[in-house]
């Protein structure tokens, strides 16, 4: 069984009815406040280098022109090292919150990946899908 859930990858983006990401070009990564690894920033820099701007923060403090308010979820588990099962990043509407699309990934600890990686599979699925 443990060799199993070791094995264990998926990744996914549901896109939410009515969303149009094509003119989106400023991004803010609201902060989860438990992440002491610096993942918004990770967040934030993977869109830059995919061409958007972006910016990050805590919540309160979200610019005005944001096209896209940015959360995330980050999921850890040990096996010999600390390292990131899970990732769910989902894009927001800045007026009301509601989600506009949601990306995931998970690997177990056989199919591991960096926290940047993983950023980058999320992005990439999140992007590709809508």
């Amino acid at each position: 069984l443990i060799m199993i859930v070791g094995c264990v990858n998926r990744q996914s983006a549901t896109i939410f009815p009515g969303t149009n990401l094509s003119g989106a070009k400023n991004f803010y990564v609201v902060k989860f406040p438990p992440d002491k690894r610096g993942i918004n920033r990770l967040i934030a820099d993977q869109l830059i280098f995919m061409g958007h701007r972006a910016t990050t923060g805590p919540e309160d403090t979200a610019p005005k022109n944001a096209d896209v308010i940015v959360t995330y979820k980050d999921k850890w588990m040990w096996d010999i090292t600390m390292y990131m099962i899970e990732l769910t990043v989902t894009f927001r509407n800045p007026e009301n919150k509601s989600p506009l699309v949601v990306g995931n990934s998970y690997h177990g600890s056989l199919t591991r990946k960096s926290p940047k990686e993983m950023i980058k599979e999320v992005l990439k699925n999140i992007f590709t899908k809508s």
